[in-house]
């Protein structure tokens, strides 16, 4: 080359315009293969993963103890303690021990008094599956563990082996060739001498791309030759999707980089508004990007966590992504013991401006809890739990950017939320109708999910929209009409048809929380057939889900429960229907501008969520997206 060909570069161009306009410039089209969950750490979900099996399988002692029967227990008390008889009354567990039956309660050991061999005192009566952690406790078969384009976690892993996922689609992580050049660079320290440099920007490269999610291809250092740089940049070309060279941007007299990437393609740009990292350059070849990098250590990470990062990210996936500690407001009360730091995991998401922390299960067995966190809430000792509207500290497990992205959900629990969940950012707070409602007027959601009966009307939501927002500018998006009913087992062998078999002493209830839609619903009808809820087993025993109700009913520790026909199908379970109610979305008017609303909105509409939806069984779609002006 003569020093005609002397590269000047004259550009200087907007950093976020150039990435804008190359990434343009480049057709990525991401594509997925299929491995071992084994494999999966670290690795992009293309798909959702819907757990196989529940976890725990089999009913399980959560306590060192005694098992008996709850039913032998009643009566006791400081002043009537009661003699148990081992293998007549009771016998001896660990923590993990399967349950059988007749017995179905533990006492802690501590609870227990040894009055003498094969026979123990206790002081307070067990209830029905006390210190009993049910079949589907952690993981229940058919929920979704991960959604599609998540990075695999240690903990997802758990939970997707303890959810019997054996393979899974991934992203295919993109081959990113690294090829450093200048005749001074050398490999090994041995060969060090004045006017040599050992290559270390090529190795931080390896361990970048490594970290980021693709597959590291580094070359040996090609002197500042045109013609072999020419050749090594072919076949870098053809073996990798993206290919980084080393040092040689500038306009220095042996930096040929930008017209061996002129010959063979196309330079974007040459020149970016960024310092250090100016004499960048983005080319294409082949359809392939091509990025020149400045060879000084801080220009080239500077320049790679700019252009190459976001690179690799979408073929994998992924938005660019940041992480940090930040400031949020809690939307339920935390509570905490003053002798230690609480970490409350958390799912976040910001509602006017604001950072909304939502307290996920604090069960100590409950691994969904971290898969499913934003981030962890650090309580400190010394302080007795944070009131609802408190302001907490949060460590993020997801970057605040997605966070930002987020439409936080509060109120009745349905599964079509998981699949509202994998199409779009939005994380779900299930709390019940009545809760979601409250939840709204605290101004801690972007959508409350309900399902409300007006008990006077047969309405459903618009009365109760207007009685607790009164002159405000509300509005209710139209969802799903769904199948409520009685959740019963295969064939139905207890014959439960109506409300009146609910007080039946062989029927054992199982209830959803207070200010749940369905226990509206189901005191509704209660009330209508003159039925005292006092004499209905179980009536007091509450889940906070569909599905929590169906396990219950599929492992037998409940009779029945009223849910949606959904769950009940996803368990191979009878289901008696009852009603066909509206499941529909409380927004405020102004949020209807928010983006984040219009994209809900859309997927509502959008056939591939009706698919999906439909493929359950139990819902209906007239109406669906519409949106209703109230006040």
């Amino acid at each position: 080359m003569d020093k005609m060909r002397r590269n000047i570069y004259i550009d200087n161009i907007d950093v976020d315009k150039a990435k804008e306009s190359y990434y343009r410039s480049l057709a990525i089209k991401p594509e997925w293969e299929e491995i071992d969950v084994l494999d999966s750490l670290n690795r992009i979900t293309f798909e959702p993963q819907y757990a196989k099996v529940s976890s725990p399988n089999y009913n399980a002692a959560a306590m060192d103890g005694i098992l008996v029967q709850a039913s032998k227990t009643i009566g006791a008390a400081t002043t009537n303690p009661k003699i148990l008889e081992e293998d007549k009354d009771f016998t001896y567990v660990n923590t993990g021990n399967m349950v059988v039956e007749p017995y179905d309660a533990v006492i802690m050991i501590e609870d227990v008094i040894e009055v003498e061999k094969g026979k123990v005192q206790i002081l307070k009566a067990a209830h029905p599956w006390q210190h009993i952690r049910p079949i589907g406790e952690d993981i229940v078969a058919t929920e979704m563990i991960t959604p599609s384009k998540h990075k695999i976690r240690p903990i997802d892993l758990g939970a997707l082996i303890s959810g019997g996922i054996q393979k899974l689609k991934v992203y295919k992580e993109p081959k990113v060739g690294i090829l450093p050049t200048g005749t001074e660079i050398i490999e090994k320290v041995d060969r060090l001498k004045p006017g040599k440099i050992i290559d270390s920007n090529s190795r931080v490269f390896e361990a970048l791309v490594q970290e980021d999610g693709g597959i590291p291809n580094r070359y040996s250092p090609v002197e500042d030759d045109y013609g072999k740089l020419k050749k090594a940049v072919l076949k870098g070309v053809k073996e990798n999707d993206i290919l980084i060279i080393g040092a040689g941007s500038s306009a220095g007299t042996k930096d040929y980089v930008v017209h061996v990437i002129e010959e063979l393609g196309e330079v974007a740009i040459h020149g970016v508004a960024l310092k250090p990292g100016k004499p960048t350059i983005l080319g294409i070849i082949d359809g392939k990007p091509v990025i020149g990098i400045p060879g000084y250590p801080v220009s080239s990470y500077i320049v790679f966590e700019t252009f190459v990062r976001p690179l690799i990210l979408k073929y994998i996936g992924l938005e660019e992504e940041e992480d940090l500690i930040v400031e949020a407001i809690s939307s339920k009360k935390i509570v905490s013991s003053l002798k230690n730091r609480e970490l409350a995991r958390v799912n976040l998401g910001y509602v006017d401006d604001k950072l909304v922390a939502t307290p996920l299960s604090s069960g100590a067995g409950v691994t969904m809890s971290l898969v499913k966190a934003d981030g962890i809430a650090i309580i400190p000792q010394n302080l007795e739990g944070v009131e609802a509207g408190d302001k907490v500290n949060v460590r993020l497990l997801k970057p605040l950017s997605q966070i930002k992205r987020t439409l936080v959900s509060i109120g009745s629990h349905d599964i079509i939320m998981d699949i509202l969940g994998d199409m779009m950012r939005l994380t779900s707070g299930h709390v019940g109708s009545m809760g979601g409602i409250l939840a709204m007027k605290r101004g801690e959601c972007h959508i409350a999910p309900i399902h409300l009966l007006d008990l006077e009307t047969g309405e459903y939501n618009i009365s109760y929209i207007r009685k607790y927002f009164p002159g405000e500018k509300m509005a209710l998006i139209k969802g799903v009409k769904r199948h409520q009913g009685f959740i019963v087992e295969k064939g139905n062998p207890k014959n439960i048809r109506d409300f009146s078999d609910l007080t039946r002493e062989d029927i054992i209830y199982v209830n959803r929380q207070r200010g749940a839609g369905t226990r509206i619903l189901l005191d509704y009808h209660l009330g209508r057939n003159q039925i005292d809820p006092s004499i209905i087993e179980g009536y007091d025993r509450e889940f906070t889900t569909h599905m929590a109700v169906a396990t219950a009913v599929k492992t037998g520790s409940a009779t029945t429960g009223l849910g949606i026909y959904s769950a009940a199908k996803a368990l191979d379970l009878d289901f008696i229907n009852i009603a066909f109610e509206d499941y529909d979305f409380l927004v405020t008017q102004d949020s209807l501008e928010d983006e984040k609303v219009k994209q809900f909105i859309n997927i509502l509409k959008s056939e591939e969520f009706k698919e999906r939806v439909d493929n359950l069984g139990g819902y209906g779609f007239e109406n669906i997206g519409e949106v209703i002006m109230i006040g």
